[in-house]
């Protein structure tokens, strides 16, 4: 990810975040992905009424799915309203869906939903990570580090 895109998430209006896939996984590789969305799930992410807990992603037919993400109805969405927690096609090239698809294939690799945010042109992208888990210690061991950071940022604070 370059300078750019990373500047382009932070600018971003809404920033939904998957918190708890840093502390269960280690990160390989990073894509970016469109989603295909209908005119009341936009609107909704717009919102900010969108969750990634306990979402994941799989490669079917050579198309990659999104599982588990709950947008909210859309307040104003009359009889047109999407279902909540339906699959979402996401868009990658098929390049990067047949890597996907062949680490999968490795044992303890998975593909986890990060991060949604709305691009320049106001298109809802998904930031998905090909995943490996971490064992229980690993997860100690993160936060070991997380309350050590902490702790020189508070004793910092005070010189």
């Amino acid at each position: 990810m370059n300078k750019e895109e990373e500047l382009l998430r932070k600018k971003s209006p809404v920033s939904i975040r998957n918190k708890k896939a840093s502390f269960e996984y280690y990160f390989v590789d990073n894509f970016t992905a469109g989603i295909v969305l209908t005119g009341t799930e936009i609107k909704s992410i717009r919102l900010g009424k969108a969750s990634l807990s306990d979402t994941y992603c799989i490669v079917t037919n050579g198309e990659i799915w999104v599982k588990g993400m709950n947008i909210s109805p859309y307040l104003y969405g009359s009889y047109n309203n999407h279902e909540m927690k339906r699959d979402r096609k996401l868009l990658l090239t098929k390049r990067e869906i047949h890597r996907l698809q062949e680490m999968t294939k490795q044992p303890g690799f998975t593909i986890v939903p990060i991060l949604v945010f709305i691009d320049n042109k106001g298109r809802a992208k998904m930031d998905i990570a090909l995943a490996r888990g971490k064992k229980e210690y690993d997860k100690r061991q993160t936060l070991k580090e997380k309350e050590d950071r902490r702790e020189i940022d508070r004793v910092m604070k005070h010189y």
